[in-house]
């Protein structure tokens, strides 16, 4: 863990974002660190995208294998689509554009640039354009996507109260962001690497097309 934001309880409008916190969150993401922070849906764990290290910690923070952690990007909008996934059709491109942000996790094929420990054995990523302005602010000051991933466990009504999950996971993580009441229902999972859609897991986003 990082000495200089170890365990540290941020408090971010949920609104209004600090700029001088998000900027904080983004160098501690740069220097390494893991966070927690919230979504449209859950709140999830956090680190950037080409910090294996901190790739590796989440993975143990939820006691599984890397490849098996159902890892996905958020990003800020979808101009960060061409770099790391393959073309996407017209039709593709339209879903998309019609339901981000919001949420859901789009499957969609990995391209190159996605570091390989983020890939699954089917060469996929996850994508993910929350409706939240903290975690969209934190990958806008970041220039890049940020790795995301559900908390582990079970007891999903623990994970809507920020500081709860200070009390539970403040030890293992270098920040752990304050930024009101989250969800208890996760994003809608829709695997987009075949043509013909499939609903992997029905979540908060309604599945209309």
């Amino acid at each position: 863990m990082n000495a200089l934001f170890l365990g540290m309880l941020l408090h971010i409008h949920p609104d209004n974002p600090q700029t001088r916190h998000l900027k904080t969150v983004a160098e501690c993401l740069l220097s390494g660190g893991i966070v927690i922070y919230p979504t449209d849906t859950i709140y999830g764990l956090g680190c950037d995208i080409f910090q294996h290290k901190s790739v590796e910690r989440i993975a143990r923070i939820k006691q599984i294998e890397t490849h098996k952690a159902q890892l996905s990007f958020v990003c800020y909008d979808l101009s960060d689509l061409s770099q790391y996934t393959k073309s996407t059709s017209t039709p593709l491109y339209r879903l998309l554009k019609s339901h981000l942000p919001g949420p859901y996790t789009f499957i969609l094929p990995a391209s190159k640039e996605v570091p390989k420990i983020l890939q699954s054995k089917k060469s996929t990523i996850g994508l993910r354009v929350p409706n939240n302005r903290i975690a969209r602010g934190i990958v806008q000051e970041l220039r890049h996507p940020i790795l995301s991933a559900s908390l582990p466990g079970e007891m999903v009504e623990e994970y809507t109260d920020p500081e709860l999950i200070y009390e539970k996971f403040g030890s293992q993580v270098d920040i752990v962001i304050n930024g009101g009441i989250g969800g208890m229902i996760p994003s809608t999972v829709i695997d987009c690497t075949h043509d013909a859609y499939e609903v992997i897991r029905e979540g908060a986003g309604v599945v209309d097309f």
